[in-house]
């Protein structure tokens, strides 16, 4: 969550250190990943227990729930943005020129708004900024498939979700992402359930867990190693005639590294870097928490946020470019300070989203009150006693209700 919101302020060069610039995968295919794998446990059970029409219409809320989420993010985006250029606000007060709407290519939802308006909510206009979520939309609807062909056949499932990717890789599963024009999606969603389904399958125990090998370990990290001279830009794109080879070889094997249909590179690179962390953390992460209470506390806000990931990742696009607008106004984007306040800014907002929003999930209002913290005041014309059994009685069948999750 951290590294998306880094890759999503605008003119920041934090995201020169950030995990993209050295390798072919990047903070995408973590979040794709730990998705299938948070899928697998919030959904899977309920296949298992209720039965596939009851895991299907699960998955069917869950789409609704981020289809709408999508909308909503976009307009906060695009109506904000609208609203401050139109003023001319930042202009007059600190001389800024830059178009920020345009600079999101949204200026075709105030100059074509009657095709902009019904291919925003068809999901045929799909702004690159705001296409993980349509992405994972469509993989959501492919979860029932999947779960149906495992309960016959698990190697059916594998062949089935394999088969979707290798005729991505062919262009026979692209979506329209412009009605005006023959942009696909960035994202193919039909290329990245490949790894969605990798998350599923290793949390169904479908896969099992890969030994802790010295010689694995070796292996994977010759592959972030090996990786590195074709994915940083430093080398491949150095004019010295030493490293002309580097760029040479990149575009020679771009089809296999190119994120739009999620190149077999990007999966291996993944797959490397996932493995490295996973024995570096040790088992259940308790290499992670074993560091004194300063750094365990630190692991739990990382996981704090992480848990609410769709509320934080929603959040974090809207903050990117609210920081980056207050940086500008503020200083000149370049300056050194002014990108630390800015990254280290938006850190403290995600996590205070993630913790309003666990707060919320809670639901603290139907916890009984305290016996210590009685009602201040109670059903007019009874006893305090009478009152106080009322209110008890109340948030006992407050209690009974179905939680809306």
């Amino acid at each position: 969550m951290f590294i998306i919101f880094i890759a999503h302020v605008p003119w920041n060069w934090w995201t020169l250190w950030i995990p993209a610039r050295f390798g072919f995968s990047d903070a995408t295919e973590i979040f794709v990943f730990c998705s299938g794998m948070a899928s697998a446990l919030a959904f899977g059970k309920t296949f298992d227990v209720y039965g596939w029409g009851i895991g299907a219409a699960r998955i069917a809320q869950r789409m609704w729930q981020v289809y709408w989420a999508f909308i909503g993010q976009f307009l906060v985006v695009a109506v904000g943005l609208v609203m401050v250029h139109e003023s001319g606000f930042l202009n007059d007060c600190c001389g800024l020129t830059q178009d920020y709407v345009n600079s999101l290519n949204l200026w075709h939802l105030y100059n074509k708004t009657e095709i902009a308006l019904p291919g925003l909510m068809t999901m045929t206009w799909v702004p690159n900024y705001f296409d993980i979520l349509p992405m994972y939309v469509v993989i959501l609807a492919l979860m029932p498939a999947i779960m149906l062909i495992s309960r016959y056949s698990v190697p059916g499932a594998f062949a089935f979700s394999i088969g979707l990717w290798l005729a991505s890789q062919f262009g026979l599963l692209d979506l329209p992402a412009e009605p005006w024009s023959d942009r696909k999606w960035f994202f193919n969603p039909f290329a990245w359930q490949m790894l969605f389904f990798t998350g599923v399958a290793f949390m169904r125990g479908w896969i099992p867990a890969p030994p802790v090998s010295r010689n694995l370990v070796l292996f994977a990290l010759a592959i972030l190693v090996i990786t590195v001279p074709f994915a940083y830009f430093r080398v491949y794109s150095a004019n010295h005639l030493d490293l002309v080879w580097a760029k040479e070889v990149r575009e020679a094997i771009r089809p296999l590294w190119v994120k739009t249909e999620f190149g077999i590179l990007r999966y291996m690179h993944f797959l490397a870097l996932a493995y490295v962390a996973w024995v570096a953390a040790g088992e259940h992460g308790k290499r992670l928490l074993g560091h004194g209470v300063l750094w365990g506390g630190f692991v739990r806000v990382v996981q704090k946020v992480g848990q609410q990931s769709l509320a934080v990742f929603m959040a974090s696009l809207v903050i990117a470019q609210t920081v980056a607008i207050l940086r500008d106004m503020a200083w000149a984007r370049g300056e050194w300070l002014a990108q630390v306040f800015t990254n280290f800014g938006g850190f403290l907002a995600l996590i205070a989203v993630a913790y309003v929003v666990s707060w919320y999930k809670s639901q603290p209002w139907r916890k009984p009150p305290s016996i210590s913290n009685p009602p201040s005041s109670t059903v007019p014309g009874s006893s305090p006693r009478e009152g106080g059994n009322q209110t008890t009685e109340h948030a006992r069948s407050e209690a009974k209700e179905p939680a809306l999750t």
